[in-house]
C-alpha cells in the first residue's frame, strides 16, 4: 500500500497556544489534513515507511499555519490586465498565504448574483495556487439575490457607503442597507462595509484647488470624519439587527475606534480589520508625486498608525489583511505623479507577513500575535475556522516554513503579482517564506526556484 503520509519537523512550531515549540506534524497528503501532532522532534527511525522526500525537517525555521488573506481583489473575469487568479494566487503563496477570499469587485461581472458567481468560479478553476473563497456583493436592488448567494457558498457580503470607483458596483444608501439586513438577519453570514460616508453639507465652501501631486492634497480629501460618519450609521443600524454579524473592512481612521469599542461593549457582533499599509506606512513620509501610495481610505499620520497598533493589541481590531487592489500602470498615473487622478489601491500580495513582522519586531510584538492576526482571526471572519488558520489535528495541512531572521529587499523581480507597482519597492524587510504547503503539497519553494516544477492545486471553497 502506498504511503501518503508526510512529516514536518521544526524546533519552532506555532501550535494553538501560540508559543513556538519543538513538534512533529504528520499529515495525510491524500486527504490534505493533519493526522497527528507530536510535541517533540521524533527520530527519523520512528517513521520508516515515510520516504526521505516526505521527511521535511525545517530545523530552526518556524512552522506556521498558512495565512488567510480575507480581502483580495483578483479582478477575474473582466479586468485580467489588472490581476488574475493565476498571478494573484502565486503572489499570495510566495508570501505564505494559503487561502484568499476574493472581493466581489473589480471583476466584470461583480459577484452580485449566483450566475455571476458561477462565471467567477469557472474562470478560477485550474488556475489557483492557493485555496480561494468568495465574498458576495450588496448593491442597490440585488436583495433578492443574497440568500441564493449564501446557499451557493459565498462567505459573506461587501458593500460600499461611498462610490466604489467602478460603475458596475454602485454604493448603497440607508434604505438599501435596511433591505439587505432584513434579508440576511436570520442567516449566519456577515455583512462587510467599506466604511466611508460623505454627508451632504449645504453651504460648504468649495476647497481651493491644490497640487494633485501632493499626498497631502489627497489626504485632505478623505478626512477621518468620513469613516466616523460611516461607522456611526453602521452601529446605529446594527442595534436594529443585533444578531447579524457586521464587519468593517480596512479601517484607517483611529477616530472611529470609540464607536467600535462602544458597539462591541454593548454586545453587538461587530468585527474590524485593518491593512498592512496602515500599520507600516505613514502620511508624513510619502514623497511627492508617488501615486503608488494612494488607497481609499488613505494612509494617515504616525499618531494614527500608533493608535491602530494599540487597537490591534487590545483586541479592538481583529485581523490584518492586504486589500490587494492592483491596476494597470496607466491608471496609477505614475508618469504624471497625479495622486488625485490615480486609481486608489495598493499591491501587497506576497509581502504582508514580512511587512507586519518587520514593524511588529520594532514594537516588541511577538510572532504569536502575528499568527493570530493573519491566520486565526481572518479564518474566523471568513467562516473557515473549522479547517483553516491553525496547526491542529483534522485541519487542512496548510503549512509555511518561515525564517524570521532572514532579510529580503523588495525588488520588482521579487514580486509575483501582475502589475509590479508597490510602495514597498526598495524596502528591506525581516522574515522570509522558505516554503509554502497547501494541504500538505508544496506550492512554493523560496529556496529552490519558486514555482518551478510545481503545479497549482488550490480548491474553490
Amino acid at each position: 500500500m502506498t504511503n501518503t503520509r508526510r512529516a514536518f519537523l521544526s524546533r519552532n512550531v506555532l501550535l494553538t497556544d501560540g508559543q513556538p515549540r519543538p513538534a512533529t506534524v504528520v499529515v495525510d497528503v491524500s486527504s490534505g489534513t493533519i493526522l497527528d501532532i507530536i510535541a517533540t522532534l521524533v527520530p527519523r527511525s520512528s517513521f520508516p515507511d515515510i520516504d526521505d522526500a516526505d521527511w521535511i525537517d525545517a530545523g530552526h525555521s518556524y512552522l506556521l499555519p498558512g495565512l488567510v488573506d480575507a480581502h483580495v481583489h483578483l479582478n477575474e473575469p473582466g479586468r485580467t490586465d489588472w490581476e488574475g487568479f493565476w498571478t494573484g494566487t502565486r503572489a499570495a503563496a510566495s508570501g505564505g498565504v494559503t487561502t484568499v477570499v476574493d472581493m466581489p469587485l473589480n471583476s466584470i461581472p461583480p459577484t452580485t448574483t449566483t450566475d455571476n458567481l458561477a462565471q467567477k468560479r469557472a474562470a478560477a478553476r485550474g488556475q489557483c495556487w492557493t485555496d480561494v473563497a468568495f465574498w458576495g456583493g450588496v448593491i442597490p436592488g440585488n436583495q433578492a439575490h443574497l440568500k441564493p448567494l449564501v446557499a451557493a457558498g459565498v462567505k459573506g457580503f461587501k458593500c460600499f457607503l461611498i462610490e466604489s470607483g467602478v460603475d458596475e458596483f454602485p454604493c448603497v444608501n440607508e434604505a438599501d442597507l435596511r433591505g439587505a439586513m432584513t434579508e440576511l438577519k436570520d442567516t449566519s453570514t456577515v455583512l462587510c462595509f467599506h466604511a466611508e460616508l460623505e454627508k451632504p453639507s449645504p453651504g460648504r465652501a468649495t476647497p481651493e484647488p491644490a497640487d494633485p501631486t501632493l499626498y497631502s492634497t489627497f489626504l485632505a480629501s478623505r478626512p477621518q470624519q468620513l469613516e466616523v460618519d460611516a461607522i456611526e450609521l453602521i452601529t446605529r443600524l446594527h442595534k436594529e439587527y443585533p444578531t447579524l454579524r457586521l464587519h468593517i473592512v480596512h479601517l484607517s481612521a483611529a477616530d472611529a475606534l470609540p464607536l467600535v469599542r462602544a458597539a462591541r461593549a454593548s454586545g453587538l457582533p461587530l468585527t474590524v480589520e485593518t491593512c498592512f499599509h496602515y500599520l507600516t506606512l505613514s502620511a508624513q513620509h510619502i514623497p511627492h508625486g508617488r501615486p503608488e501610495f494612494k488607497c481609499c481610505p488613505p494612509i494617515r499620520e504616525d499618531a494614527n498608525r500608533d493608535a491602530l497598533w494599540a487597537a490591534l493589541l487590545d483586541g479592538s481590531i481583529d485581523c490584518v489583511v492586504s486589500d490587494h487592489s492592483p491596476c494597470v500602470a496607466a491608471l496609477k498615473k505614475i508618469d504624471e505623479g497625479d495622486v488625485m487622478a490615480a486609481w486608489g489601491g495598493i499591491s501587497t500580495l506576497g509581502l504582508g507577513l514580512s511587512l507586519l513582522w518587520t514593524e511588529a519586531r520594532r514594537r516588541g510584538v511577538g510572532v504569536e500575535r502575528i499568527v493570530n492576526w493573519l491566520c486565526v482571526r481572518p479564518a474566523e471572519h471568513a467562516g473557515l475556522a473549522d479547517r483553516k488558520g491553525q496547526i491542529k489535528v483534522g485541519y487542512d495541512a496548510d503549512l509555511v516554513v518561515w525564517d524570521p531572521d532572514a532579510q529580503t529587499k523588495v525588488t520588482k523581480e521579487l514580486l509575483n503579482f501582475k502589475n509590479k507597482l508597490t510602495p514597498y519597492e526598495g524596502l528591506t524587510l525581516d522574515g522570509r517564506v522558505e516554503k509554502t504547503f497547501l494541504r500538505g503539497k508544496l506550492v512554493y519553494d523560496g529556496l529552490q526556484g519558486g514555482f518551478a516544477g510545481l503545479e497549482p492545486t488550490g480548491n474553490l471553497l
